[in-house]
């Protein structure tokens, strides 16, 4: 079957190095918004994102996620916009509401022509008091844990082959 959707979601790959241009502020909005329909629990819509662009932002963000990662190197992939996904702990589906609008996000950035890849260790960036410092500063409720976050950008490598899939991973009963 031939299908824009299936193809999107056969040729994504998670790519690990990106250009140092910043991405158009169009492509910005196009990834964001597509975040915004993701689904979500009982249709609550909680996941909050933050878009990071500002230098000294993306230095504090980098600082911190090497940190818990226990390295010295960029978590990010030196990719010029981060997308941080905050949600309520509150909230039965918090992690799989937040996990929907990173997946929906991955693949719109790639309709588009970006490159992106899924980060972790947010939940523990955002614990520390640096973290609660921001996530007050961004205006986000207690209560909200970081769930994960989208390295976006340009890629700056050919977009590796897909490996082969592994069998086995169907059952129909």
């Amino acid at each position: 079957m031939k299908n824009e959707v299936l193809q999107n979601i056969v040729t994504r790959r998670s790519i690990r190095k990106y250009k140092q241009t910043q991405i158009k502020e169009e492509e910005l909005e196009t990834v964001l918004e597509a975040g915004t329909y993701a689904p979500s629990g009982r249709g609550m819509q909680c996941p909050i994102l933050v878009a990071v662009q500002a230098p000294d932002t993306m230095a504090k963000i980098v600082k911190m996620n090497a940190q818990v990662l226990g390295s010295d190197k960029n978590p990010y992939y030196g990719a010029p916009t981060v997308i941080l996904v905050f949600a309520p702990e509150e909230r039965t589906t918090y992690i799989e509401d937040a996990s929907c609008v990173l997946d929906t996000m991955m693949l719109a950035a790639h309709s588009i022509g970006l490159a992106a890849c899924w980060i972790h260790r947010e939940r523990e960036m955002f614990q520390t008091e640096e973290g609660k410092d921001l996530m007050k500063q961004w205006g986000i409720p207690e209560g909200f844990a970081g769930i994960g976050s989208l390295a976006l950008g340009y890629a700056d490598c050919d977009l590796p082959l897909p490996p082969e899939r592994k069998s086995g991973r169907i059952i129909r009963a």
